[in-house]
């Protein structure tokens, strides 16, 4: 296939993938139409068998983990994690709606780090919900933390988001490093967040709450809880070791699912449906098409776009590019695209592109697919969010949040080197 034709017909499969995945038409999941058209391209030649194979080994690591932290987090929600939390927010809130603002950024923050910001879509946002409705408050401010937070958040470790992971596979830093290069824009960037939303919702949280009866607090599952700081150190530990850290994720995973199938409160179809599968797939296939996109000439029309020093404004416009990218084509398939291409630049740069896909897409719904999946479990909690909300409160955070977060990584390259 000659390269002209090869570049339209990649870039039009991207385009069919994106929407699809966005849409869902028919409720299909977002591997019927990116795993066909990964095949088309492989078929027809636009992308040659050796980079599929490279494609393949890339991105098995990655999602291998996603898919040990996508069960890690299901069985802690089984194991009662996410209500207990909940039942905190409402004991530490009694009626105090700025109160409850504080705690749900508290609670999101630590979830999207450590499990990842799908378990903060799926399985936070509902029981931000009830916690709300149980307080008698307005849900809206605290729902649309959990959404920002989902993004913002995921800056911190390399596990909390599968950006983070593909950016970390390229920079060559050690789990360690990169937590201790994040933690000052995972700072900033929260910060903005909590402060806009604050000012931005400031009419629902004066509304007050009447004080809740007291309730019998829900026990405490000790047992999650040092599963997952146990998983937690073993990342430290296989990043020491220059162990790939899915075989901690694996090992967290199977301690609990071992516990839920020994008490039988989980099935292994239960386990299998809990990674996703066709998410994977979706995952493995899209890397296919953006691959092809790639090698068919979008690489080349982005490299004179990509700055290749460590300083402040050339950091400053990798984000804003990433940003950019992250809206017009999803932040997954941005960091697809923009990590090969400042992977040779050091991992300040790497860094700054993942700080552009991961605050950008708050800006608009088809930024991320934990937006998206998110606008999907709002309405099913019957709340409608108006598009001209979602993107006022976009322009007002993320413009702010990324050029702090991207200061904040320039002082911390300074302070503690790349």
């Amino acid at each position: 296939m000659n390269t002209s034709l090869a570049e339209a017909l990649s870039a039009g499969l991207l385009v069919a993938v994106l929407v699809c995945a966005v849409v869902r038409p028919w409720g299909w999941p977002e591997a019927a139409v990116a795993v066909p058209a990964a095949a088309v391209l492989i078929a027809v030649g636009a992308v040659p068998p050796a980079h599929v194979q490279e494609e393949a080994a890339r991105l098995g690591p990655v999602i291998g983990f996603l898919a040990a932290v996508l069960v890690l987090a299901q069985l802690c929600d089984d194991e009662g994690l996410f209500r207990a939390c909940g039942a905190w927010m409402a004991r530490s809130a009694r009626g105090r709606p700025r109160r409850l603002l504080t705690q749900v950024f508290v609670v999101a923050s630590a979830v999207t780090a450590v499990l990842s910001l799908d378990a903060t879509v799926v399985l936070l946002t509902p029981v931000v919900f009830a916690t709300a409705a149980r307080l008698g408050a307005r849900p809206k401010p605290h729902v649309y933390a959990c959404t920002h937070l989902s993004n913002t958040a995921s800056l911190l470790l390399p596990v909390s988001n599968l950006t983070n992971l593909l950016a970390f596979a390229a920079s060559g830093l050690t789990f360690t490093r990169f937590a201790a290069l994040m933690a000052l824009p995972w700072l900033a960037a929260i910060g903005v967040e909590y402060a806009v939303l604050r000012r931005f919702f400031a009419t629902d949280l004066d509304a007050g709450a009447p004080v809740p009866a007291p309730a019998e607090p829900p026990r405490l599952p000790l047992f999650a809880l040092v599963t997952v700081a146990g998983t937690l150190g073993g990342f430290v530990l296989t990043s020491v070791l220059d162990v790939n850290p899915v075989w901690a994720a694996l090992a967290g995973a199977l301690v609990l699912a071992v516990r839920a199938l020994v008490q039988r409160r989980t099935t292994p179809a239960a386990l299998v449906r809990s990674a996703a599968p066709l998410f994977l797939a979706f995952v493995l296939a899209l890397g296919i098409v953006v691959r092809a996109v790639v090698d068919n000439g979008l690489a080349a029309g982005l490299a004179h776009l990509v700055p290749h020093s460590g300083s402040l404004p050339a950091l400053l416009a990798l984000a804003a590019l990433a940003a950019v990218l992250a809206n017009v084509i999803n932040n997954l398939p941005a960091t697809l695209v923009l990590v090969p291409l400042t992977a040779p630049a050091g991992p300040g740069a790497v860094l700054a592109v993942l700080l552009g896909v991961n605050i950008g897409p708050n800006l608009t719904y088809a930024g991320s697919l934990a937006t998206l999946l998110w606008r999907r479990i709002v309405r099913e909690h019957e709340t409608e969010v108006a598009l001209g909300e979602f993107t006022l409160l976009g322009v007002l955070v993320v413009p702010a949040a990324l050029v702090l977060a991207v200061v904040a990584l320039w002082l911390s390259l300074h302070a503690l080197g790349g």
